[in-house]
């Protein structure tokens, strides 16, 4: 079922002005609830959630894939979830992220995104005999090694 909706955003995706929206996840619970996680390398509007949605039902009510009975919902993936995508670690440059690793985890600001890593920023302190300063090291994070990277938001 995913692969079917899928394949209906992604149609949606390819009409003109829809060039910078990708499909992040779709997830189809047994309770015939289907969650559809859109994003945007720019910004991602409540209208085009909606359109979205709207295809997606006229397939499902004309074509009756999940019966008559269903709940669909179409949002952005939103700051609580995990990044998935290359796209949406582009997206988020300069922006901290907390990063769980196999056996450590990571925090620091987003500086650029490679093919296969990331690179943070982050501030560490240096003892120099009784004397400590602080400084600032970039970490290169292979894609392989993350587990979840998720925004931190900072209300300063």
């Amino acid at each position: 079922m995913e692969h079917k909706i899928e394949a209906l955003v992604i149609e949606k995706f390819e009409e003109e002005g829809w060039e910078d929206c990708f499909v992040v996840d779709i997830k189809h619970h047994t309770n015939n609830k289907l969650e559809v996680f859109i994003d945007s390398d720019s910004s991602l509007s409540f209208d085009k959630c909606r359109k979205v949605s709207r295809h997606i039902e006229a397939v499902l009510d004309e074509q009756l894939w999940l019966g008559e009975k269903y709940t669909l919902e179409v949002s952005s993936p939103g700051v609580g979830r995990p990044l998935q995508l290359q796209r949406q670690y582009v997206k988020n440059i300069g922006r901290t992220l907390a990063i769980k690793l196999e056996e450590r985890k990571e925090q620091g600001k987003l500086t650029s995104v490679q093919e296969d890593s990331i690179t943070i920023e982050k501030e560490v302190v240096i003892k120099e005999g009784k004397k400590k300063r602080k400084e600032l090291v970039e970490i290169n994070i292979p894609f392989a090694d993350i587990k979840e990277a998720k925004v931190k938001i900072s209300f300063k």
